[in-house]
């Protein structure tokens, strides 16, 4: 089981369950010391054989907030490490098709380890390869710092996407070796993981690089211009100086911002993240905070645009959200347009009619549960709407709406929660949390259901197509509903999709 990467260097995996595992392989050199805000390069070679038994340590990131890794994934700027999983007896030169997942985590938490096992279902029922990587997260990836940048000292823009685009070339460049198919790679993800997929359709250096693409649930619209994203650096500066309170540094110069960048300890850095990503949601309602940012070089355009005018990368895409996307962003997950305060703030900037009709689908706003589906339709459902109809002008589209949901999440009012379909394709209903969800029935509904799902997902990463589920148009809208019995239906929520329109023309 010892494979030779494109770097020169050997590493040794393990077979176990029926699959073989390679874990934590770099694809990129560590990005610390003078690299730190810098664009990913490439991995030298090692010498001898590297264990790749083990993940790689996850980015930085506040373990309290939002829902991140937990205490036992231990964290490090060392952390663009690449996963891969391959069906035992598999060889270089077998030309599977590929599977590569992007995790989500807002770009501030999350891991390519947030599931035990995961991707392994997938390995074993489709016989497929299965990729997963991290990247860097919160403010070492994801604020846009290029304007302090300097002739001695540069820093560079969209580090987080820039480092996706690094993984994507090294599966291009070695995923053969495992007994992937280059030529046959898919790129998969799941809220932010969604964003940087439907982003990277719109990223010029990553054209090629793919042949097909899944987003489930994407804040597609969550990226946001220059102006916007130096404010927010400006902010971070000023916290992170006040963070690292011995500093003798000026934030403000550029000189001294870019030396506070570079000498600021890690943990400092990640409170800074921490602090301005609780604020923002406030301060800039519908915003979030991290993104990535359109510097008309990595990203050109806005990507909504860039989907409009036809120039996506021309692969099929299969996209969707859940039932109830907002449904769970309370306490540590407050970050959605789900307040009074929010609400109203992106209320004043539409007409009145616009704001009476939205009312109206949403009966009881600005209560609680009504205020929870607005702020989850405005972040997901709606800019993912956009993306379909305007890719299907030009490629095969599937949209999905996922239902399924076992009884204890109706009867405690989240059904079809944002996140929940992950436990449906990564087979996860025998976790802790998925025995819970079993616990007042619908365990073996949900299991035929995912298993439906994974097959249906499988099929695409294989043929690119989905022969029982019809594509999406603009004009009849067919939606795969995957529920405990899954149906196709046309233009579902259509009163409220054209509401949505007039609400948000600019989308």
């Amino acid at each position: 089981m010892i494979t030779r990467t494109t770097t020169g260097g050997e590493v040794r995996g393990v077979e176990e369950r029926g699959v073989l595992a390679w874990r934590g392989i770099p694809y990129a050199e560590p990005p610390t010391g003078e690299l730190r805000f810098r664009a990913p390069r490439p991995a030298s070679p090692w010498r001898g054989v590297r264990n790749a038994r083990h993940f790689g340590p996850a980015a930085p990131q506040d373990r309290s907030q939002f829902v991140g890794i937990d205490a036992t994934t231990p964290q490090s700027e060392d952390c663009l490490s690449v996963n891969v999983i391959a069906p035992a007896g598999s060889r270089a030169g077998d030309a599977l098709p590929v599977m590569v997942f992007i995790h989500g985590g807002a770009y501030a938490v999350g891991s390519s380890r947030e599931f035990p096992r995961q991707g392994e279902s997938l390995v074993r029922e489709g016989g497929i390869v299965y990729v997963s990587f991290n990247y860097r997260l919160g403010g070492l990836g994801y604020v846009d710092f290029s304007s302090w940048s300097t002739e001695e000292a540069p820093l560079d823009s969209n580090l987080g996407l820039r480092d996706q685009v690094a993984a994507l070339e090294w599966v291009r460049d070695n995923v053969a070796a495992f007994g992937g198919d280059p030529a046959r790679v898919t790129i998969c993800g799941e809220s932010s993981g969604a964003n940087a997929v439907t982003t990277l359709m719109t990223v010029p250096s990553a054209r090629g690089l793919f042949a097909g693409a899944i987003a489930q649930s994407s804040p597609a619209n969550a990226i946001y211009p220059p102006d916007v994203t130096r404010r927010w650096a400006e902010e971070f500066l000023e916290t992170l100086s006040h963070v690292v309170r011995d500093s003798d540094l000026d934030s403000t110069s550029v000189d001294g911002a870019a030396a506070l960048l570079r000498q600021a300890p890690t943990s400092a850095i990640v409170k800074a993240t921490a602090r301005l990503f609780l604020r923002t949601p406030d301060e800039q309602p519908g915003s979030i905070f991290l993104s990535p940012v359109i510097d008309g070089d990595v990203l050109p355009e806005r990507p909504l645009d860039a989907f409009k005018a036809g120039r996506a990368h021309p692969v099929p895409l299969v996209i969707g959200t859940n039932d109830r996307e907002g449904s769970v962003f309370t306490g540590r997950r407050d970050i959605l347009a789900t307040t009074p305060l929010r609400i109203r703030a992106i209320f004043a900037n539409t007409k009145k009619k616009a704001r009476k009709a939205i009312k109206a689908q949403y009966p009881g706003l600005p209560a609680r549960r009504p205020a929870l589906d607005f702020g989850g339709d405005f972040s997901f459902w709606f800019p993912s709407i956009k993306v379909a109809e305007r890719h299907a002008r030009f490629q095969k589209v599937f949209f999905y709406r996922f239902d399924v949901a076992p009884r204890i999440l109706r009867v405690a009012g989240v059904d079809a929660f944002h996140g929940l379909d992950l436990w449906a394709l990564f087979d996860r209903m025998d976790s802790a949390f998925g025995v819970a969800m079993s616990l007042l029935g619908g365990r073996r509904a949900f299991l035929r259901t995912a298993r439906r799902m994974r097959g249906r997902w499988l099929e695409f990463v294989t043929t690119g197509d989905i022969r029982d589920w019809p594509s999406y148009d603009p004009f009849r809208r067919r939606t795969l509903i995957i529920d405990q019995v899954d149906r196709v239906e046309f233009d579902p929520r259509g009163e409220r999709r054209r509401v949505w329109q007039d609400f948000v023309p600019h989308l």
